[in-house]
């Protein structure tokens, strides 16, 4: 259990309490024989976040991010971004997309992303898991800026709120994958910020987060500090009459090509790149066992495992 869903559980025990107590405390119940009034569900990718874009939770937002979220991104991943002077020619609201190891991605991102971007930035979130619960889904609109998406069916209240919140001037943090990783490597990307990059012409900015999987891989229960590297690609755009589908692959392969670039160097990634021979984020089709002995996350692990038993 994650601290954001403790934090959740606490919070909710005032309100089963009062639930408990019934009429006049709570609301009165349908008489029998009247049929019941529909439910309206306000949560999950319902949940209305325009509150937390008003100026005073951006500023206090913002200043939290500068502080505390800095100084533990800081104490825990020293990251060291590299190659954000790519975006000088990015001068309109931009769709980012990342690889998502762990947790701690998003702080990271929101406290190291170049300025005007980060300041003007929203978190798509999985609307099933950040926006279940009022006071989870508070925490994360206020924290991240987030806004409920969701992740395992087509929604278009979803893609509406994205694109308009484009053309209102933000930009938009997604991970593509859907999910953290669940053993080192990348899963395939979906079509949501490809979509967004067709429907409103948005600039694409991928993003290679490299060494987050390590300090705080998925069911971690502390991190394990280390260092994180950030690499920014080039911003892509759709091409005339490509599609979602197509510009999706584009995407997800710029990501690898900067994942090979951080591993190795420029040369060598670009020449890889022109001839097709990229390595895939998603990692060898082995056996599970072998996948998760392989994992670029496991290496930290794997090393002071050598040094027992001293």
């Amino acid at each position: 259990m994650t601290w954001l869903q403790q934090w959740s559980r606490v919070q909710d025990v005032p309100a089963r309490y009062v639930r408990s107590l019934g009429f006049p405390y709570t609301s009165a119940p349908t008489p029998h024989g009247v049929e019941p009034p529909p439910r309206i569900d306000r949560l999950g990718d319902a949940y209305d976040t325009e509150w937390a874009r008003h100026p005073l939770a951006r500023w206090s937002r913002r200043a939290v991010l500068d502080t505390l979220g800095r100084a533990v991104t800081e104490a825990t991943c020293r990251p060291r971004v590299v190659n954000a002077d790519r975006l000088g020619s990015l001068d309109a609201p931009a769709v980012f997309v990342a690889n998502h190891h762990s947790h701690l991605d998003t702080t990271l991102l929101l406290t190291a992303l170049p300025r005007p971007w980060r300041n003007e930035l929203v978190v798509a979130a999985a609307a099933d898991y950040f926006f279940d619960t009022r006071a989870k889904a508070a925490l994360a609109a206020w924290a991240y800026g987030a806004v409920p998406m969701e992740r395992r069916k087509v929604s278009r209240r979803s893609a509406d709120r994205a694109a308009g919140l484009l053309e209102s001037g933000w930009s938009l943090l997604i991970f593509p994958e859907g999910g953290r990783s669940l053993d080192g490597y990348g899963q395939e990307h979906k079509g949501g910020a490809a979509y967004l990059g067709v429907r409103c012409g948005a600039p694409i900015v991928p993003v290679h987060l490299e060494g987050t999987g390590r300090i705080l891989p998925k069911g971690a229960k502390r991190p394990e500090p280390g260092e994180v590297t950030i690499n920014i690609g080039a911003p892509l755009l759709a091409a005339q009459g490509e599609d979602a589908r197509s510009l999706a692959v584009r995407v997800e392969a710029a990501v690898a090509e900067l994942a090979d670039e951080t591993s190795s160097d420029w040369w060598s990634a670009r020449r890889r790149a022109h001839a097709a021979a990229t390595p895939s984020l998603r990692g060898p089709q082995l056996d599970s066992w072998r996948r998760q002995w392989g994992s670029p996350d496991q290496d930290r692990r794997r090393d002071q495992a050598s040094r027992w038993p001293n």
